[in-house]
């Protein structure tokens, strides 16, 4: 005879581990989000996460699917505490702004994290709530949906890729990091105007900017296109 099929909550393990701890959903991706930033992206595994929650590994199947379960789980997170406390006002261009600075600044966090999810897909509730708040946004902009499809895909790729561009670095340790910011005034602030006339003329000013992320800026050029096409529409 089939088993007969337990519920998702029957599952859950409803006594207290060793240490006291009652295990959720939510305290496994907490604790996950802090083994990632302790020890990178490699150092998740569900047998460092059950050392750290007191528990057998296998326990934390009872909640996920697996560790590629699991990482979606926190991709999710990271989209949730993005969205945490926005809402829009109505004008297009602020809103969008500010989900996007929101989401590139969820991630870019989390730095380990963001490495392991940016490229994910999810399918999850927070996910869905993003992807329905930046094409709400484009539509109360007039956007006819054949436009706002493209834009919000270079929206949300253009963060995404800016968030996992910008963790990778921040996921350097610090020696590496202050190496690579050495170079735009050791190297790029010594070459001469003979052989390199436009870096030299621009070292000082790349020395500074080339530190930051270009996520504001090039989101201002995304959202100036937007503007521009909706202002020569008839």
């Amino acid at each position: 005879m089939p088993k007969a099929v337990v519920s998702e909550e029957r599952r859950r393990r409803r006594r207290p581990t060793r240490s006291g701890k009652v295990l959720s959903e939510q305290l496994i991706i907490d604790t996950a989000l802090r083994l990632l930033r302790e020890h990178g992206s490699t150092g998740l595994s569900a047998r460092r996460l059950g050392l750290a929650l007191d528990c057998d590994p296998s326990t934390l199947y009872r909640y996920f699917r697996g560790m590629d379960d699991l990482t979606l789980a926190i991709g999710d997170t990271l989209i949730g505490q993005a969205l945490e406390g926005w809402s829009p006002t109505g004008a297009w261009r602020a809103d969008l702004r500010r989900l996007g600075m929101r989401i590139h600044a969820a991630y870019v966090a989390h730095p380990q994290a963001a490495v392991l999810t940016t490229s994910r897909v999810t399918g999850r509730a927070n996910e869905l709530a993003a992807d329905e708040a930046v094409l709400s946004v484009l539509r109360s902009a007039d956007l006819p949906v054949a436009e706002a499809v493209p834009v919000y895909h270079a929206f949300i790729d253009q963060t995404l890729a800016f968030a996992a561009l910008d963790a990778a670095s921040l996921a350097l340790p610090n020696a590496a990091l202050r190496a690579e910011d050495e170079v735009w005034r050791s190297t790029y602030g010594h070459l001469p105007a003979t052989s390199h006339p436009h870096i030299a003329e621009a070292a000082p000013l790349l020395a500074t900017e080339m530190v930051n992320s270009a996520y504001p800026s090039a989101l201002e050029l995304l959202l100036d296109a937007v503007a521009a096409r909706l202002s020569g529409r008839p």
